[in-house]
């Protein structure tokens, strides 16, 4: 991940002052452990601004609205409670070179400033501190205490104190390009590493792009440049020392990340803005989607392995008792030939009622026929209990275990982060199996009944523009199946095998071709835990035809009346 450099710190400030100072705080609010989002109002506009101390992903920017859902972190009630209502009234770096920005809050813009928060940009030791107007501070996103950081402990009621200052020469305009050329090629070695070394406020990414931008490779060692070399390199150098001090930047998307720089631009972008957004939100989300996919992966395997090996035992359990019946059957017989027993047999080989083949019947030597009768009768009747209690524990294992396959069938086909969708669709899984219990989450924040299922289902065209939409886990797929479903539409599931619910979209009258359900059929298998087969059954019926069980868990679904095609996943390219 590319981390906001000073480059960019600057380029994101300067493009805030112009645009958003001053401005009304009118919220705060936390997205997650290393998020604030404030809400500033100018005299056009109202927008969210991003605060992240996220150790890999630091930045600020203007973001998107947060989500309808309850703040329950303190660092965001603290802040509101200080700055709601107050101004925004400067963006200030604390010092030249420095990534830790002060934004300062005053009551009216021209008045002093009552509050400041310092958001320090410093990889993993980002932080956002709220002080008052004599530096004391408030409350600190993270706290530092004297054991953790004996060098600069952070903590409620104490000073202020800026980060050490970084070593090493300040870059210039005014340096000559004899006396640039000097510094940097004082020591031979590779000249990436070489101007990393030599000055401060310089970033891999932002060198990267710089001796890109002079058709230089950063491996390139500085005792073989050309003067040409060197000349062109000195030039993308003024033109970068130029770009912060006029706050003139031009921000574009690269091969590997971004620059606000506009060297080794491959698309451009709004403005720097929308560029960190973007580009943070998509990479934090990207390992958040990595973390909880493995997590949820790694859970549900581990308690499937448990319910299955628990429903074998039961299972194993059944078997024996099906053989309940054999043993009152050796009782019968061998009460009826009670005039062939011994004493001290054994065994006894008897023919059986109905087939007249020979049964071998093994007998307690000590005991009499009928005895040994006794005995069979109440091994009978011990297997029937068993089958009368074990039946619905093992009735209820297999429904758990159905459920959690489809849980598992939904975050297979969650394979890879593409959009925020993903990521949702996720997230809604682990909402889901947090409150099934069979996760938990002491960071879980409940979502109400309303906010819980999200509509971002998939959604394709039949080959005659009929819509079709696929739920992406349990939820979507009972707020598919049992809200949005309407009366002429047509709902589809891959026959008994876990998978998504399918929802083919028709208006009254409308009547889909075989092309149509043979396309939906074919969507239904691809969505499915059969999505490697040739051929997988599929079902399809009238939403009314199909009823939840009373109780029964998220996606779990019973239908009537249906009729069965068979879908070829296959021939589906998943969009």
């Amino acid at each position: 991940m590319q981390p906001v450099d000073f480059t960019t710190l600057t380029a994101t400030c300067s493009e805030l002052r112009a645009n958003w100072l001053p401005s009304r705080t009118e919220q705060v609010y936390q997205r997650d452990r290393y998020t604030i989002a404030v809400a500033l109002r100018t005299l056009q506009t109202r927008v969210w601004l991003d605060i992240c101390w996220h150790p890999q992903a630091a930045h600020i920017c203007i973001g998107e609205p947060p989500p309808r859902l309850q703040d329950t972190f303190t660092f965001s009630q603290q802040l509101v409670h200080q700055l709601g209502g107050l101004a925004l009234v400067a963006i200030e770096a604390i010092a030249p070179w420095e990534r830790v920005v002060d934004l300062q809050f005053a009551r009216r813009p021209g008045d002093s400033a009552l509050y400041h928060l310092y958001v320090e940009v410093m990889g993993k030791y980002s932080n956002a501190i709220l002080t008052d107007a004599n530096n004391l501070i408030i409350t600190a996103a993270h706290q530092v205490s004297q054991q953790q950081s004996s060098v600069r402990p952070i903590q409620t009621g104490q000073p202020y104190e800026i980060p050490p200052k970084l070593t090493g020469p300040i870059p210039s305009l005014s340096e000559s390009p004899e006396r640039w050329q000097e510094r940097v090629s004082l020591v031979p070695g590779a000249i990436k590493k070489q101007l990393l070394k030599s000055y401060r406020g310089l970033s891999a990414a932002l060198l990267d792009s710089m001796l890109l931008a002079a058709n230089l490779a950063p491996e390139t060692t500085t005792d073989t440049l050309t003067p040409e070399d060197w000349q062109r390199l000195f030039e993308r150098w003024q033109e970068w020392l130029q770009a912060l001090e006029i706050g003139k930047f031009q921000p574009a998307w690269t091969k590997d990340g971004y620059t606000v720089m506009g060297w080794g631009a491959i698309a451009t972008t709004k403005d720097i803005q929308e560029l960190l957004n973007r580009y943070y939100t998509d990479q934090i989300n990207q390992q958040l989607f990595s973390q909880v996919r493995h997590q949820l992966s790694q859970k549900l395997q581990n308690i499937l392995a448990k319910l299955r090996q628990k429903r074998q035992t039961f299972a194993d359990r059944l078997q024996q008792s099906d053989q309940a019946d054999q043993w009152k059957q050796k009782a019968d017989l061998l009460m009826a030939n009670l005039h062939n027993w011994e004493p001290g047999m054994k065994e006894i080989i008897l023919p059986d009622f109905d087939s007249g083949k020979p049964v071998a019947i093994a007998l307690l030597p000590d005991k009499n026929a009928v005895q040994n009768a006794q005995k069979l009768y109440k091994q009978h009747q011990k297997l029937k209990r068993a089958r009368i209690a074990v039946e619905p524990l093992f009735l209820e294992v297999q429904a758990e275990v159905e459920y959690l396959e489809q849980v598992e069938a939904a975050i297979a086909q969650i394979d890879h982060y593409q959009t925020t969708e993903d990521l949702q669709a996720l997230e809604e899984i682990r909402d889901e199996l947090i409150g099934q219990k069979y996760l938990e989450d002491p960071e879980y924040r409940h979502r109400s009944a309303t906010e819980s299922a999200s509509t971002n289902f998939h959604r394709y065209r039949t080959p005659s523009g009929f819509e079709v939409l696929i739920g992406r886990n349990n939820r979507q797929n009972d707020h598919l199946t049992f809200r949005v479903a309407g009366d002429y539409d047509l709902w589809f599931h891959a026959q008994e095998i876990p998978g998504s619910h399918l929802l083919l979209r028709l208006e009254p009258g409308a009547v889909p071709e075989e092309a149509d359900l043979q396309f939906v059929a074919n969507l239904t298998a691809y969505f499915s835990r059969a999505r490697q087969s040739e051929q997988v059954p599929v079902v399809y019926t009238q939403p009314k035809h199909v009823y939840k069980p009373k109780g029964a868990k998220p996606g779990i679904a019973i239908y009537k009346q249906e009729t069965i095609l068979w879908g070829q996943p296959q021939s589906v390219i998943s969009h």
